[in-house]
């Protein structure tokens, strides 16, 4: 299934014409700490301005752009991450996608998802109401 996922299968990374289109008109700008590799057009599009995308390392989840590359990947800021000097304070956390319907997505006291389920949602003292 190799060249057919390449060829169709747009979720799975890039596809053969993605490829071929980076080839020809996209140049390499930066990589993020996930592998994500982004690129510029090399030319000024028909509108006045170069176009901006992202190629995944695995699957195409637009929640796996840190925040800094977002904010270039969506025109709010002309710098690019791998041009400024920014270091992060010692209180941030790193950067991690939306794990919303996999294993790792979170699971509060109570869930019925929650392995460790001990109805600990209800609380000791609770006496539920019943009509008279």
């Amino acid at each position: 299934m190799g060249i057919f996922s390449e060829m169709f299968i747009w979720w799975g990374g890039n596809t053969f014409g993605t490829r071929v289109f980076t080839w020809r008109r996209g140049e390499f700008v930066g990589e993020d700490e996930r592998g994500n590799k982004y690129y510029l057009e090399k030319k000024t599009g028909p509108l006045g301005y170069k176009r901006r995308w992202v190629i995944y390392n695995g699957l195409s989840e637009a929640s796996s752009i840190p925040a800094d590359w977002h904010s270039w990947i969506h025109y709010t800021s002309e710098l690019m991450p791998s041009e400024e000097d920014y270091k992060p304070m010692h209180w941030q956390k790193r950067h991690e996608p939306n794990k919303t319907g996999s294993s790792g997505a979170y699971r509060p006291k109570g869930s019925t998802l929650n392995p460790d389920r001990k109805n600990e949602a209800i609380p000791k003292n609770y006496d539920a109401w019943r009509p008279e």
